[in-house]
């Protein structure tokens, strides 16, 4: 297959919250193109994008597939991203790579939040955007409601570059107002679209006038022309609105109904025509010879790790050896790929601009340049840090190991996804953006690797701490023939500012326990308070002062004062005023505006502290700090109380003291697993 020149190659991510119909788009794309010979369905499992079994199962997007079709000579790279809250790391790389973003809405439900948030990416990253106003076809669409919108609460520059005939059921097609074309469902192939509706004539006008209005406005020498009554070419306002589009001034508003086949053909062209290609945009970084960088990487349990890459300088041709400068490590490309969903055809390379796969490099992961020439850094992509966690238990002895390797893979195509062992209490835990995130990486590990696990919910991370100085003196003696153990000490007790921290401060003087032990002492108090003394949690905050003991010139050992230094920190420690630490995260959740008053009902019942709202077009932003212990199941709460139109995200905070009566019930609940375990 012939590689394709830059100024060919149009590199879009299609983005847009759960269930506007992204992966329907870009099906029928690839049909309305010739790259595929049938409409796929996601209902049916049978698109090209969705593969995954597990995708198949749940009927959504769970990672981001890279497909490719051809239209009027370009060459268009779609970026299919899933819209859901917890699948959010591949659009943030596929945004990375891209020129071009394609916002596809609901045309019933119109912008949710992850429309808002994905246009706030795009905004940051200073990508070209065209929207799309999807499901026309169904009951209660409305194009100019949602046009409206789009308006207000995304920018006043989205203008309709095509219109619908028709709606709801009776849906027949779309119309070109700049051109002045009709695209029906009777057209097919690549036709150029057919005269307009005799009664279809003063609407189009109205939206013509509109559209050329706000081209005009981006181009001083149109605008003083325009002002003039001069008539202005198609051509000329077409290269405008590409220059508009390229620079963000313009955002393009497409409509259609992607699963009956509607309006794709006039998006086609105008991806093709208006969307800018790698060469019109500055790049991020200079180039020198051949680069790529790996924006993705897929775990397949066969052809092992394929990297996911984008061509810069002078792109990258197979068979060659480029240079990873993090890992200073040769990387051999051998065939490069191009994708098409799960298949993957071989090509001779690619130029600067074009994306593409290799696989089985060595020491390369996401995030990492190769190159041929300089070494250049590539600005990190910046994934946002997993909000849910969950402890995992293979359902076979002896798969640990093997689980965790697994899921360590499916980590290296998804970086929000984390696998780690929680010290304090002693789990592995599976971390990610949702509840749904992490029951998909257990569906992978099972669908891909042949391996079960069990999910429950982590313990939490509770730690314990003093109030008040106190003081303990313990002696360890013991006699059993020969020589004996002896060891005393006497310890203060002492709480630090913030609960944060332990310190041992050595206050003996005129030898009365020798130095060799005296580290015995400190180590006897840290592994006692590793245990805890209340629910069995870690303690901190904890200043420990050794200021008198004696020794025997035989019977003392390290043994006996370790001994003794930690029980008499158990000593000590009760008479200190203990209480239990809890961790408290920072949350900010995003509802729509009929729901606020019960979301906030809800983190009132869950010891939440309201700190603030912030209201932005029918969404608002409420910001609290609560309890961990209380937010571990709030997804599905707050999936519950908006109807699935709510998302959130947390991050800890700091540790405060646990309220007694919660503080009361965790101490019993670790008493009683405590005597479990004895049993």
């Amino acid at each position: 297959m012939a590689t394709a020149e830059p100024r060919d190659i149009r590199n879009v991510t299609v983005v847009g919250h759960r269930g506007a119909g992204k992966t329907a788009l870009v099906e029928a794309m690839l049909f309305q193109s010739d790259a595929t010979t049938r409409l796929g369905s996601v209902q049916n499992g049978t698109t090209i994008a969705d593969w995954d079994e597990a995708e198949h199962g749940r009927q959504m997007s769970l990672s981001g597939a890279i497909c490719n079709a051809g239209w009027e000579g370009r060459k268009l790279n779609l970026l299919d991203t899933p819209g859901d809250a917890g699948f959010v790391a591949d659009s943030i790389a596929a945004l990375r790579v891209t020129e071009t973003a394609l916002v596809v809405v609901n045309g019933v439900t119109g912008i949710e939040v992850q429309t808002g948030r994905q246009w706030a990416r795009c905004e940051a990253l200073g990508r070209a955007r065209l929207l799309f106003v999807n499901m026309l076809d169904r009951d209660r669409a409305d194009f100019d409601t949602v046009v409206t919108s789009l308006q207000e609460q995304l920018a006043p520059q989205c203008v309709p570059l095509t219109i619908p005939i028709g709606s709801e059921q009776s849906l027949s097609g779309v119309i070109d107002v700049l051109h002045e074309r009709a695209f029906s469902t009777a057209d097919a192939g690549k036709e150029a679209g057919t005269e307009i509706p005799a009664d279809e004539a003063d609407r189009v006008a109205a939206a013509r006038e509109q559209l050329v209005e706000a081209v005009v406005e981006t181009d001083e020498a149109l605008m003083e022309r325009y002002l003039e009554g001069e008539e202005i070419s198609v051509e000329e306002l077409l290269g405008a609105l590409r220059s508009a589009v390229a620079a963000g001034e313009l955002f393009p508003v497409l409509c259609g109904a992607a699963t009956t086949n509607i309006g794709t053909s006039a998006l086609l062209d105008a991806l093709a025509k208006i969307a800018p290609s790698p060469e019109e945009v500055e790049a991020p970084i200079e180039v020198d010879g051949a680069a790529a960088f790996i924006f993705k990487t897929v775990a397949d349990p066969f052809a092992g790790r394929i990297s996911v890459l984008r061509a810069y300088g002078d792109g990258v041709p197979s068979d060659s050896t480029l240079t990873n400068p993090r890992a200073s490590a040769k990387e051999r490309i051998g065939q490069i790929l191009l994708m098409q969903g799960k298949e993957h055809s071989g090509v001779d390379g690619l130029a600067g601009g074009d994306i593409g796969a290799v696989a089985k490099l060595k020491e390369s992961t996401t995030g990492d340049m190769l190159v041929g020439g300089n070494a250049v850094e590539m600005p990190p992509i910046e994934f946002p840090q997993p909000v849910m966690s969950f402890a995992l238990q293979p359902r076979e002895k002896g798969e640990e190991d093997k689980v965790i390797s697994s899921l360590r893979r499916l980590a290296e195509e998804d970086p929000t996804l984390i696998i780690r062992r929680d010290d304090r209490t002693g789990e592995q835990l599976l971390a990610g953006m949702s509840q749904v995130h992490v029951e998909v990486a257990v569906d992978r590990l099972k669908g891909r690797f042949g391996l079960e696990v069990d999910l429950q919910q982590p313990r939490v991370p509770y730690l314990e701490t003093i109030r008040k100085q106190s003081q303990a003196r313990h002696r360890y003696k013991k006699q059993t023939g020969g020589r004996g153990q002896f060891g005393e000490c006497t310890i203060v007790l002492e709480p630090r500012p913030g609960h944060e921290g332990y310190e041992f401060v050595d206050e003996i003087v005129g030898g009365v326990i020798p130095q060799g032990f005296r580290p015995a002492v400190d180590k006897g108090i840290q592994e006692t308070m590793a245990a805890g003394g209340l629910a069995g949690a870690p303690v901190q905050g904890v200043t420990v002062r050794l200021v008198d003991g004696q020794y025997h010139n035989v019977d003392s050992s390290e043994m006996a004062f370790k001994i003794a230094g930690a029980v008499a920190f158990k000593e000590a420690y009760q008479a200190a005023d203990p209480v239990l630490l809890e961790p408290v995260m920072s949350l900010e959740v995003t509802v729509p505006d009929d729901a606020v008053g019960s979301v906030n009902g809800d983190l009132n019942s869950r010891r939440a502290r309201l700190l603030g709202m912030e209201p932005a077009g029918g969404m608002t932003s409420i910001q609290a700090e609560v309890p961990m212990a209380e937010i571990l199941t709030y997804s599905q709460a707050l999936t519950s109380l908006t109807g699935g139109r709510g998302d959130y995200t947390m991050a800890f905070l700091r540790y405060e003291e646990t309220p007694s009566h919660v503080a009361q019930k965790v101490m019993a609940e670790a008493s009683v697993d405590g005597d479990e375990g004895d049993a």
